[in-house]
């Protein structure tokens, strides 16, 4: 991505007092889409993450082709914590983005209540494992489009949700993981819906 830096908040707050409901939530994705970003940017805390350098080992096994200049990697997973209010804490964990630890997802799915699939238009096939995993769980899921300061054409959100062939009933988002205000806009599109899913079944 660009230059710009993730906007971190000056003052890392403790767990209020009042919280009383905490969400597990997961966001996967491709290989440097941005899914460490995007915990850092949001973390109410100094995030959790187990990043690596990059090495030989990974050559020919991780494609870094659209990602020049990435130098380290998650091998197990980012973890981190936001507040949306008083009451409602979300406990977000990363998921590695390279096929050789998609065998880790499965186990992060556990006691999740939802997933942000976060996807890179220039590498938008990367995004079709994440999403099949999901739906094989039957866990809700909205999809975030982080938009990279390079990208040789802008894809319309109508467009994305026809490559990925999303159905209407997913939200599809615009988002920029450094941006704190735009992770937590994700965060929100993710809980409305996970709440929109809970009343309509109440309903029925």
């Amino acid at each position: 991505m660009g230059s710009a830096t993730s906007e971190l908040p000056s003052q890392r707050t403790p767990l209020a007092d009042a919280a009383e409901t905490g969400l597990k939530i997961v966001i996967v994705g491709g290989f440097g889409v941005g899914k460490t970003t995007l915990v850092r940017s949001v973390s109410e805390i100094r995030p959790l993450n187990t990043e690596e350098v990059m090495t030989q080992a990974g050559v020919g096994v991780d494609d870094t082709s659209e990602v020049a200049g990435k130098t380290t990697t998650t091998v197990a997973f980012d973890f981190g914590r936001i507040s949306l209010n008083e009451r409602m804490v979300l406990y977000l964990f990363g998921a590695p983005g390279q096929e050789r630890f998609w065998f880790l997802w499965d186990r992060l799915f556990s006691g999740t209540l939802g997933a942000v699939v976060l996807v890179d238009t220039r590498r938008m096939d990367e995004s079709w494992y994440a999403i099949d995993r999901l739906e094989h769980h039957k866990l809700p899921f909205v999809v975030a489009v982080n938009r990279f300061d390079d990208e040789t054409t802008r894809y319309s959100l109508d467009e994305i949700r026809q490559s990925l062939a999303l159905p209407e009933r997913v939200p599809l988002i615009d988002c920029d993981a450094r941006v704190r205000q735009s992770g937590k806009d994700v965060l929100i599109t993710l809980v409305d819906h996970l709440y929109a899913l809970a009343t309509a079944q109440e309903t029925t």
